[in-house]
């Protein structure tokens, strides 16, 4: 009887030698769960909330800050609707336009798709010049400027970003959903550009960039 148990426990040794050997040097690895999404705060510390509006506002000061508005641009398309985003030369003065942030999702998210409309009242004629977007080329200024005319939840180039800024609040990025040659300034990895302010006539313009972003903050109106 012993004799037969010696035996059985040498054939099983190799088998527990190997099957420890399987599971120190082969673990398999679990999918690890993903992170949250961080919700966007405006300037109270309150999450943004799709049925609010906001204030886009520079986090500078004096001649560096300013509120973005929307602006008479030189080739208006809309009699009745200006249809340029600028920010003004200032924080002294005039407030910015309030705007609404669309979600594909019910919640407002860093680094997540959104469409951004100024929120005016307007007629259904040109309903469509109060929805961000950006339009082609601009040979003289070399960059593309951001107007109105987009829509929403389309595959056009109306959407955006919102990501923490590498200074001090956010910054707003254009990733639009079209093939890449459209967007020569879109480069990273997530195909997006970064959305600053260039001069245009005098005035501060937003515009895709590849420098110096525009930081911002979001308050609530």
């Amino acid at each position: 009887m012993m004799k037969c148990l010696f035996l059985l426990c040498l054939c099983l040794l190799p088998i527990v030698v190997f099957s420890s050997t399987f599971t120190s040097q082969n673990l398999i690895d679990l999918p690890s769960e993903s992170p949250l999404p961080k919700p966007v705060l405006d300037t109270n510390g309150k999450e943004l909330n799709p049925n609010s509006s906001y204030r886009i506002i520079s986090i500078g000061r004096g001649a560096l800050g300013g509120d973005v508005y929307l602006g008479k641009s030189p080739n208006s398309k809309c009699p009745l609707v200006p249809d340029g985003v600028f920010r003004y030369n200032s924080d002294v003065g005039r407030s910015g336009t309030p705007v609404r942030f669309i979600p594909l999702s019910t919640n407002i998210f860093e680094n997540q798709l959104l469409n951004i409309q100024f929120n005016i009242p307007t007629v259904k004629l040109c309903v469509s010049y109060t929805i961000w977007k950006v339009g082609n080329l601009n040979a003289h200024l070399r960059t593309m400027l951001l107007e109105t005319g987009g829509t929403i939840g389309q595959a056009d180039s109306s959407y955006f970003k919102i990501v923490k800024s590498s200074k001090f609040g956010y910054n707003l990025l254009y990733c639009p959903i079209t093939p890449p040659f459209l967007c020569p300034f879109c480069r990273d990895d997530n195909f997006c550009a970064k959305v600053g302010v260039v001069i245009q006539n005098g005035k501060r313009r937003l515009a895709l960039v590849n420098e110096n972003p525009l930081d911002v903050l979001f308050q609530e109106v």
